[in-house]
């Protein structure tokens, strides 16, 4: 489904690899290694040589905003633009929302909240489910459970194992090697730079 040729920048030294349909695919490395950047290159947020195809078309071929909907990129810690957690949403993606929401162990009513009531995992959690909404090929995740406790990261990794069950591609950063193997059909390892398959 996603397939990276030759993908380098200032960081990344050419990398190589495949995420296919339902297959969840572990970053792992020491801190600076450049994992948070090799998922940059790939949601084409940072500048990068290469070749990334999603069902064997060029990224190129997309425009910025329909590749980014279709491979979603996920930082450990999301931009929040307006004041109101609704938002975030559109009216469509409102009634989709609130089961997934509830499923994180919030209630539904936190779609209304204002983003300032949030503590860090609250944030991480509905940054997600506002991710998973748009329903994308490809999901792109760096540190989703970092703040989080064990409750909650075991709600999130449903959430993801369901969503890899409907045949979506995930590419996550964790420094967890339970998460990693709980999750994880394969693994890439990311040191100065060279991505190579663990």
């Amino acid at each position: 489904m996603l397939t990276v040729r030759d993908l380098s920048n200032r960081v990344l030294q050419p990398a190589c690899f495949r995420v296919d349909a339902g297959e969840c695919v572990a970053v792992q490395g020491p801190s600076g290694a450049g994992k948070s950047v090799l998922l940059r290159a790939v949601a084409d947020l940072d500048p990068a040589a290469g070749e990334v195809r999603l069902d064997g078309a060029l990224r190129e071929e997309m425009t910025a905003p329909e590749w980014r909907r279709r491979v979603t990129y996920l930082a450990a810690e999301s931009g929040w633009w307006s004041d109101r957690v609704a938002d975030h949403f559109s009216p469509a993606d409102t009634p989709r929302a609130a089961p997934l929401v509830e499923a994180l162990g919030l209630p539904g009513e936190a779609l209304g909240w204002p983003v300032s009531r949030l503590s860090t995992g609250e944030r991480q959690r509905l940054a997600l489910v506002r991710a998973l909404v748009q329903e994308p090929r490809v999901l792109l995740l760096d540190e989703p459970t970092g703040a989080l406790d064990l409750d909650a990261t075991h709600r999130v990794e449903g959430l993801l194992r369901d969503a890899l069950a409907r045949g979506m591609g995930v590419l996550i950063v964790t420094h967890s090697p339970d998460q990693a193997d709980r999750l994880a059909k394969r693994r890439l390892r990311v040191e100065a730079g060279r991505v190579r398959e663990a």
